[in-house]
């Protein structure tokens, strides 16, 4: 008779996601190894395998997980205008720099049929963001509402480069700042 599948069997998928995308982010995807992630995680490679047959299926889910729950949070705050959005995607960020560094840097490290499901959310989440700007500026002709889109999302997605935790703007308030900049770009152009 198979084996069911354990009570926490979903924590602890969580728990080798993240504790994976913070090796896999400080050393690069390409350099890391599923030793190297187990490791990290403190958990045998067998256990690390028992979740994920390869390298690249863990890489998915982090980022399968990550964009989802950013799209489905997107999708919720779009329709409350784009200070709420910013603040939304902020508030997912947080605590998921490992995770966004590698949706930036490594889904070309995936086979095209893994990557195609990861892409499709990524352009979701920029459907939605575009939907909110042209909500402030319905007459931008569509490549002027396409750089006023993805400037919005230069502005959010290069935060966890430079932000430290208890030092500086809250996340709250450079979601506010942010929004208001954006708002007062979308103005003049």
């Amino acid at each position: 008779m198979p084996r069911g599948i354990a009570r926490d069997h979903d924590e602890k998928r969580a728990a080798l996601r993240k504790g994976a995308a913070a090796y896999f982010a400080r050393h690069g995807f390409d350099r890391a190894s599923m030793t190297g992630a187990a490791k990290e995680c403190g958990v045998s490679k067998a256990l690390l395998y028992h979740y994920h047959d390869s390298k690249e299926a863990l890489l998915f889910d982090i980022l399968n997980a990550h964009l989802t729950e950013l799209a489905e949070v997107a999708e919720e705050a779009a329709p409350k205008g784009l200070q709420a959005l910013i603040a939304a995607i902020l508030e997912i960020y947080e605590d998921a720099d490992a995770e966004h560094k590698l949706q930036l840097e490594s889904i070309s490290a995936l086979p095209a049929d893994l990557q195609a499901p990861l892409f499709a959310a990524q352009r979701r989440l920029v459907h939605l963001m575009s939907e909110v700007v042209e909500q402030q500026r319905p007459d931008l002709e569509a490549d002027r509402l396409r750089a006023a889109t993805m400037t919005v999302f230069g502005i959010v997605n290069w935060f966890y480069m430079w932000h430290r935790p208890g030092k500086g703007l809250s996340r709250q308030d450079y979601a506010e700042m942010a929004a208001q900049f954006a708002l007062g770009g979308l103005e003049k152009i």
